[in-house]
């Protein structure tokens, strides 16, 4: 009996989904901020890789199905990028407060 690959690769994304859920929700507080750092850094490279996939499309139709998936891709990790750095800011300004009041 074979598994479909569909079914395999479908099965890989929710355990994905629930081990990424305890990962992230199981962080402290002090490593968020670094955390938050490398996560901007995998979505820069989402974008690049975006990017290109936009860019494979022929000349001839600018909509194509590579050129929408690719811009859509690279509108969420821009969103992404700029979210994790407000966090970050966010975060970062919160233990800059904490310092300023024991002094």
């Amino acid at each position: 009996m074979e598994i479909d690959p569909f079914i395999f690769r479908l099965s890989i994304f929710i355990l994905s989904i629930f081990i990424g859920y305890y990962v992230v929700w199981s962080v402290t507080p002090s490593l968020h901020t670094p955390l938050m750092s490398v996560t901007n850094a995998i979505s820069s490279v989402i974008i690049v890789g975006a990017i290109i996939a936009a860019l494979a499309g022929s000349s001839e139709s600018v909509f194509s199905t590579s050129t929408i998936f690719g811009f859509i891709a690279i509108t969420l990790a821009a969103i992404n990028i700029f979210g994790g750095f407000l966090v970050t800011q966010r975060m970062l300004q919160m233990y800059k407060k904490k310092k300023d009041k024991k002094k």
